[in-house]
């Protein structure tokens, strides 16, 4: 080779290695609060996996504060041992309180359970100005989802909630789909177990709710429910007179599907494909660019649906607009202040 074009390449490869480097994803230092979830050993070892590719490259568990609820058996019966588990397979740091945590993190997965201290347990991550997922529900209410919200908006911090049926492959597939062309209707089932301290829908119905609002979208106005001690049914009205259903299933067999109505076909899907990888992508997009991949708007309006559909069971089965009860948490909200 001659010595002009030695240099050139010489040249080349000196000019590509800031490019290379800038091109090196930051290590991002993640931290969970609340392990007494089968989802935090779950997310945990996607994102400390050595060998993660693509998306999920360049993240650590690196810290955790159990949390617990004394009071909700799926909480405390579980702490310990998911606590044990991620420390010990995966060497994550056991603190002793929130603030410790966010002192060492730079985005905070919000796992808890028990959606009731979601509000206190994010309040001092959004000061912080650290980039929070919070798992479902993203709140024990729906004036505190609310809250949440208006919070991130003050302090100017990414949040972001999903239910992993959101992105289950062959729900998110549906809406898409040429065959099934605009959505007309749908409705959507999962498991409703019921929790004492949570609003009917929020514990296990929120998975279907998710969903039905993944192939539906916003707009839906009023809700209507039935409930008996093995099903629950709360049908809303969207925008242009398209309904979508949702049935929580408590007796039979208990699994998730959807039936979509559209305008050129309709379409039955049944199972969840894909299990927690596609949220956890989803997830780390969104720790990398602090873009959230469902808004504000949409994951209150599911919150909304589910507070509705209890609304319209006190009163006996009557139809419970949206924005009835939205303006009552607002004035809760008012009142706490």
């Amino acid at each position: 080779m001659k010595i002009g074009a030695l240099l050139l390449v010489l040249a080349a490869i000196l000019l590509s290695l800031p490019m290379a480097k800038a091109q090196e994803k930051k290590l991002i230092r993640i931290g969970i609060i609340g392990l007494d979830t089968s989802h935090v050993p779950a997310f945990t070892g996607l994102f400390n996996d050595p060998k993660a590719e693509g998306d999920l490259a360049g993240f650590k568990v690196v810290a955790g504060f159990p949390g617990g609820s004394k009071d909700v058996k799926m909480s405390y019966s579980r702490v310990e041992m998911f606590t044990k588990q991620i420390q010990e397979k995966y060497g994550v740091e056991i603190v002793d309180s929130i603030d410790a945590l966010v002192s060492k993190v730079d985005a905070v997965l919000i796992e808890s359970v028990d959606g009731r201290p979601h509000l206190a347990q994010a309040i001092p991550v959004l000061k912080a100005g650290k980039i929070v997922f919070i798992d479902k529900p993203v709140a024990g209410s729906l004036a505190d989802a609310l809250m949440i919200y208006q919070l991130a908006r003050q302090y100017k911090t990414p949040v972001f909630s999903s239910s992993s049926l959101r992105y289950a492959t062959n729900i998110r597939a549906v809406k898409g789909d040429p065959k099934v062309g605009k959505v007309l209707g749908c409705i959507s089932y999962s498991p409703c177990e019921i929790e004492e301290h949570h609003p009917d829908l929020f514990w296990y119905g929120i998975h279907g709710v998710e969903a039905l609002y993944t192939i539906m979208g916003t707009g839906c106005q009023s809700v209507s429910r039935t409930h008996t001690k093995g099903a629950d049914i709360a049908t809303g009205v969207w925008e242009g007179g398209r309904i979508g259903t949702y049935r929580g299933l408590r007796a039979g067999k208990q699994d998730y599907g959807t039936i979509t109505f559209g305008d050129k076909g309709n379409l039955s899907t049944t199972g969840y494909v894909g299990g927690y990888r596609p949220l956890v992508v989803e997830i780390a997009k969104f720790f990398r660019t602090g873009m959230a991949p469902v808004s504000a708007e949409e994951t209150i309006e599911i919150f909304a649906f589910m507070e509705a559909a209890d609304e319209s069971k006190r009163q006996g089965g009557a139809p419970v607009t949206i924005e009835s009860v939205m303006k009552k948490a607002r004035e809760f909200n008012q009142g706490r202040k």
